[in-house]
């Protein structure tokens, strides 16, 4: 049996590749192409957390969690050659897909990201879903991280996949209208469709893990080695979500700024969550998974942005910062009270309970970013969209000069 990991370097592939590897005696084959590093950097940014080149990562993974069964493949997922040839010489049972460029704010930068963004994750999707049919491994599950991005939202409580229509005294399920907010969110709603289409023409299982806003640094696994397991932490305007700006920004010393109200919730899961998810879908019997196209919301609460600013205030006095909690002007068009509900029932059939809370995943954020604590402050600007972008923009304005003077 042969399990293929994409993204692995990414935050959550990582800790994920490790975690399946050390439950099974399978093959883990772990793919990237380092992205993820390149746009980081290119928005002038970079990882709280030394991120350690692979080649020593898998060592450490060898000698502190006695993991000897993942290799690692560096390729592009859009180059459909790579990912003919990694289909057919590894022969995936189970591709779990973490990959993609993940980042709502920077897809929105210009019309040149969102084109890249739209191009790279969609046809590395669309290679691999067309490859195990190519290849004749339709049998294969295929597991995609997705959104819960792809659903808005709404004023109802959200499902978990698809919603049920009425119209002149018909009723029907179908899929869940694509309601996403931004060019990032929009590729996995198009993801989504691809599989479902996937599903039905190639009748691959496939399972649709729409994963919420993830927060911490630890699993399990990572807590094995301070120095080469740990997986990359974001903290930056573009690719740092909510609660891992908020702790940067109580490191640097700045209060936790919330936008209006802040009584506007959001769907959370844990990074321990996320992975264990994943691992258990990747490691699940053939005879017992789904076969057919299953779509899991992997969250296990909704959390309101004031609470997630009161909490971070409350755990950061606990390491010695005096974090004041301050309210802004909301220069977002959008519900500062909405109540978020959403069903989760099917994913936390497939975890059991959850395993991590948001107070802790937030004292793990504290007790990692103590010590890097340097880095933040030298690059606290990044949590600021403006200077950016001002950079951006001077970036692209000095490259179309020197196309001009070529020209």
């Amino acid at each position: 049996m042969t399990i293929l990991v994409t993204g692995a370097d990414g935050y959550i592939g990582w800790p994920t590749a490790l975690r399946i590897a050390e439950r099974t005696d399978d093959r883990v084959v772990a793919v990237d192409n380092f992205a993820r590093r390149e746009w980081v950097s290119e928005i002038g940014s970079t990882s709280a957390i030394p991120i350690r080149e692979m080649e020593e990562r898998l060592g450490a993974a060898k000698a502190k969690l006695d993991v000897y069964n993942l290799s690692f493949v560096e390729g592009d997922l859009t180059d459909k050659d790579f990912v003919d040839e990694l289909l057919s010489v590894h022969e995936p049972d189970t591709v779990v897909h973490t990959a993609a460029q993940p980042s709502a704010p920077y897809s929105q930068i210009n019309g040149e990201r969102a084109n890249y963004t739209q191009h790279n994750n969609l046809q590395a999707t669309r290679n691999l879903l067309w490859g195990l049919e190519e290849h004749d491994l339709t049998d294969s599950h295929f597991i995609e991280t997705t959104t819960t991005g792809v659903y808005g939202a709404p004023e109802f409580p959200i499902p978990e996949g698809g919603a049920t229509m009425e119209n002149q005294g018909e009723r029907d399920d179908v899929p869940f209208p694509a309601m996403a907010g931004s060019w990032y969110h929009l590729t996995k709603s198009h993801d989504a469709a691809n599989m479902r289409l996937a599903h039905q023409q190639f009748d691959i299982p496939i399972s649709d893990v729409r994963t919420a806003i993830a927060y911490g640094t630890e699993t399990a696994e990572t807590r094995g080695d301070d120095y080469h397991l740990k997986t990359r932490f974001d903290f930056d305007y573009y690719f740092g979500t909510v609660a891992h700006r908020f702790c940067a920004q109580a490191i640097a010393g700045y209060p936790v700024t919330v936008y209006g109200k802040g009584e506007q919730r959001k769907p959370f899961v844990s990074l321990e969550d996320a992975v264990e998810g994943l691992a258990r879908l990747a490691l699940t019997d053939p005879d017992e998974r789904p076969d057919d196209y299953t779509v899991y919301n992997q969250v296990t609460r909704a959390i309101s942005i004031v609470e997630i600013a009161e909490t971070i205030s409350d755990v950061a006095s606990e390491f010695g910062y005096d974090v004041a909690v301050e309210h802004f002007e909301n220069p977002r068009d959008e519900d500062e009270t909405h109540k978020m509900e959403i069903e989760n029932d099917r994913y936390m059939d497939l975890v059991g309970e959850q395993a991590q809370s948001f107070e802790e995943g937030v004292r793990d954020i504290f007790e990692t970013l103590t010590q890097y604590e340097e880095t933040i402050t030298a690059y606290e600007d990044r949590f600021l969209p403006g200077v950016l972008e001002d950079r951006i923009e001077e970036e692209q304005a000095d490259a179309d000069e020197v196309a001009a003077e070529l020209d």
